[in-house]
Order: structure tokens, then sequence, then C-alpha cells
């Protein structure tokens, strides 16, 4: 009886995690980039009752008997799909096409041309691409992180690849703003009449992206189950880069619905378990009166 109600804890606390995590999901359902999660469980260790046995003289064998102590959380994972695309209309709003994903930093920018990005610098990753224009004229994220661009088109991926890391900056009274497919961040001039490359946003990619650890406000960080950030920029290895477009959550509400009456149930059943065990318990205890 004792085990059977530690069995069923086990089963409340895994039920209240995966309902955790169709919460979180839920409440992202309009967050701009934001990758679902998966919830699924394994059975913990079982107590061995009887061990198998091979065929001896007119027997045939036996298998082992085995009582299961309950359930573990077996992992969280992160739902690596793209999601819907919304036109903004901003020329600043941009979406990848493709695996890629962009290479942002919190640092501080050159004080002059060239912008490269200082040696040691952290990279993250995001897939929001709501960018602006801070007072300096850098390309940055909403919440103030700085677009990691290039100096030079890298349409293959590879860690090092030729060019460098450099803040993407408009200068003040630029007009005509655009992003191309191909990542490039152009402009007219004041007082000029042929556009300029301010630079290319940068793409990254990964061995396995769902090894990636997420961090705030949709930024994620590389990490050894991920390997190392294969560095680009917009193509068909990476993806194309659509201006005036948002990518939004990939949750699917009726899969997140569906999750959390699971959840709810399996936790209702768990609770039931304790509460029968209870009774026996009670009822064997009842028994010298």
């Amino acid at each position: 009886m004792m085990r059977s109600m530690f069995a069923a804890i086990s089963g409340l606390k895994a039920h209240q995690i995966m309902l955790d995590v169709a919460a979180n999901d839920i409440a992202n359902v309009n967050t701009v980039g934001y990758k679902a999660s998966r919830t699924t469980f394994k059975d913990s260790l079982a107590q061995l009752q009887r061990g198998g046995s091979g065929q001896s003289g007119t027997l045939g064998g036996s298998n082992p008997a085995q009582v299961g102590l309950g359930v573990q959380l077996g992992s969280i994972d992160s739902v690596i799909g793209s999601g819907a695309l919304q036109a903004t209309g901003s020329p600043l709003d941009v979406a990848v096409q493709g695996d890629g994903w962009f290479r942002i930093a919190a640092a501080t920018p050159p004080g002059a041309p060239p912008f490269n990005v200082p040696a040691g610098t952290t990279i993250e990753y995001t897939r929001a691409g709501n960018f602006s224009r801070n007072d300096q004229g850098f390309l940055v994220t909403a919440d103030g992180y700085y677009v990691v661009g290039r100096d030079t088109v890298s349409p293959t991926a590879t860690p090092a690849p030729p060019g460098n890391d450099i803040f993407i900056q408009i200068p003040q009274g630029a007009t005509s703003i655009s992003i191309g497919p191909d990542g490039s961040v152009s402009y007219i001039p004041a007082g000029g009449t042929s556009p300029v490359i301010a630079g290319y946003i940068s793409l990254a990619k990964f061995a396995n992206p769902n090894g990636l650890e997420r961090a705030a406000a949709s930024h994620w960080r590389a990490t050894t189950a991920s390997g190392g950030e294969q560095i680009g920029t917009p193509s068909a290895e990476f993806g194309q880069t659509t201006s005036g477009t948002l990518e939004m959550s990939n949750v699917d509400l009726a899969q997140e619905f569906t999750t959390m009456i699971s959840a709810q149930r399996g936790f209702q059943a768990n609770a039931r378990i304790i509460s029968a065990a209870d009774e026996m318990l009670q009822d064997l205890v009842n028994m010298k009166r």
C-alpha cells in the first residue's frame, strides 16, 4: 500500500510538470518567435519480485516478475518548427524562412567605423525579428540587444566564414531602409540617391537545435548538446529573410488543450490511487478493534 502511494505521488509530480509546460506554451501563444515545448515521461526503478529462469528438465522456464515504483520526467523537448508568418509592413521586421537563427549580443559598439563585434562577445540567438534602430542608428532587438551582422556575404555554413562580425548601423537621415532576401540591410543616405549596404544580417545553424537552452525574452544559448554555431548569411542553406514580416509562435492550441486535459486526468487518476491506498490502509488498521 505504501509502495502504491509513493508511486502515485511521483505521478502527481510528473503530471504537474506536464501541466506547467502546457500552461507556459499557452501563455506564449502570441509571443513572436516562440517555440513550444513537449513533455515526455519514463518509468522509475522497478522492484524485482522474482527473477526469470531458463528451461530445465520438464519446465519451460519463467519470466521475471517486477513491480514498478512510479514515473519520472523523461524530457522537456523544444519543438523547433516554424511558426506562421504575419505581415506587419515595417521594413525592420524580418522573418527567416528556414533553419537559421538571428545572432544577437549585449556589447558596446566601437565609437567609429568599422563597427566590429569585440572578441569574446557572448552571442545569443532568437527567431524574433521585430527589430528597430536605437538612438545611434544601430539595429537592435525589442529588448535592446544588438543584431550581429556580417560585412560580407557568407551563404555557406561554416564556424569561421570570411569577413567579420559587425554591428549594423543605419545613419541618421537615411531613407528607403530595407532588408533583402540575402539579409542585406540597405538605405539611401541623406542627400544621396544610390543605396548603401550597411551590412548583412547573420544567421546561425546547429547540428542539434533541440539542444539549445532557453534564456529570457525569447533568447537561446548554445550548449554542448547543440554543438557550436555554424555561421552564415541568409541563403538556401540557412533560409531567406522576408522583410515586413514576423514569425509568430508555433504553439498549436488544439494540441496544448489536449495535453492539458491529459495532464489533468492523469493527475486525478493518481490522486484516486492515493485515496484508494489510504482506504486500504485504514481497513488494515481497523482490523484490531
